[in-house]
């Protein structure tokens, strides 16, 4: 073997692995395009039966997508596991996905739009539990660690590319150009997952099969919840600052288009550090990287509330961004790492469930919190983090060990 196939084998890539990444990128393209568009769309269609104010309707769409994402998450990872079929329900989703894109063109109310994300929530639940599970099942405990964090590189590339593409389409070209590229792609991810991927069918247990259902409790133990609360409060914790652009701009003196690279920072720095962050994590076990993300990131949270400038809002959201790194890819490896045979769906599912409620729960927790005072937001959600950090310390079990292990530290082990 060559020592460039060698270093691809020892990151975790392989083709099925680049598949459902580049597909991923795609699909994450296709829907953070809406991201730039959304609160334009709104602020142009009429206010039929619901007149509210622009960024409450705005909100609104955001957190409901949000909301119905994690909701069906372990619906449609229990489904997965009944029948079995991982590339079946991706393509079900992303077809929904690119429907309900495309007829962005067709609302004309905002009742529409609240259709639409809604199918789009659900078509994210098809895709996502489904995907990982795949993942889980195409990939090496080994070099787990490394695959995640190239699933995850891909898709932070595709929502980090996204809104801007949509932004310069919606005005040289309009909206409906913008929302033709969006299902395009999703479209695009569609090919490369039939083209690429090869179904995986898990030899299971016929019993299992009789008595399986979507709360098996048996399936939820310590390491997948605390995995799940890890990816819950990041999410949180990075999403907070989109409801709170108006403030961050009139505090810092800041335009739309200062925010946009101070908010992009994040992504920037998630690109450099997910891989290797991740293929560490291979050699040294997960959890390290997953309490030391959480600490950064409940400090450069409350660090949020107290920038002056543009550049140190630059500098925390770097920061943010390493510490995501630390957590996303080892987190969502634990978790595969620990899932038991017939239920990966239903397990990855819950892990995913908490990012999506995090998504969610963090502007609307902003939102509210703001308005007491500035800082108030930041200082109970990175005080929040920083207790998370300390129950999953304790309770998070460790499924790389031996001498590769980077320290010795409290909390269950596996051995």
């Amino acid at each position: 073997m060559s020592p460039k196939n060698k270093l691809i084998e020892k990151l975790g890539i392989n083709k099925g692995i680049l598949a459902l990444s580049v597909a991923r990128m795609a699909d994450a393209m296709g829907n953070s395009i809406l991201f730039i568009l959304i609160p334009l769309y709104v602020a142009k269609l009429p206010k039929e039966h619901i007149d509210f104010a622009v960024p409450i309707l705005v909100g609104i769409l955001i957190s409901l997508f949000g909301f119905i994402t994690a909701i069906f998450q372990p619906l449609m990872g229990a489904l997965s596991d009944r029948l079995n079929k991982r590339k079946v329900l991706i393509q079900l989703g992303l077809t929904l996905i690119g429907v309900s894109t495309l007829f962005f063109i067709f609302a004309d109310n905002f009742l529409h739009l609240l259709i639409l994300r809604t199918l789009q929530g659900v078509g994210v639940a098809l895709t996502i539990p489904a995907s990982l599970s795949l993942m889980t099942g195409i990939t090496e405990k080994q070099s787990r660690g490394g695959s995640m964090g190239v699933y995850s590189t891909f898709r932070i590339t595709g929502f980090a590319i996204g809104p801007v593409i949509g932004g310069y389409l919606q005005v040289h070209y309009g909206f409906d150009a913008a929302f033709y590229l969006g299902s395009g792609l999703i479209f695009l991810a569609m090919i490369l997952v039939q083209s690429w991927v090869k179904e995986i069918k898990i030899e299971v247990d016929d019993n299992i099969n009789q008595r399986l259902k979507v709360f098996d409790l048996s399936l939820y133990g310590s390491g997948i919840l605390t995995a799940a609360l890890a990816t819950f409060t990041m999410a949180c914790c990075f999403s907070m600052v989109t409801t709170l652009e108006n403030e961050f701009n009139a505090r810092l003196d800041m335009t739309a288009i200062g925010f946009s690279i101070a908010f992009s920072m994040l992504m920037v720095s998630r690109l450099i550090f997910q891989v290797p962050l991740g293929h560490f994590s291979d050699k040294w076990g997960r959890k390290p990287f997953i309490l030391a993300g959480l600490i950064l990131m409940g400090f450069t949270t409350i660090a949020l509330g107290e920038v002056q400038t543009m550049t140190q809002l630059i500098v925390v959201r770097l920061l943010q961004g390493i510490a995501a790194a630390g957590i996303a890819a080892p987190s969502f490896a634990l978790a595969a790492d620990l899932s038991k045979t017939g239920g990966e769906g239903r397990q990855m599912s819950v892990v995913t469930m908490g990012f999506g409620l995090g998504i969610a729960v963090g502007p609307l927790l902003a939102g509210l919190l703001t308005v007491v005072f500035f800082e108030l937001p930041f200082l109970i959600i990175g005080a929040a983090t920083l207790i998370g950090s300390w129950v999953i310390y304790k309770h998070m079990p460790e499924t790389v060990r031996g001498e590769r292990t980077l320290f010795t530290y409290g909390g269950p082990s596996l051995d």
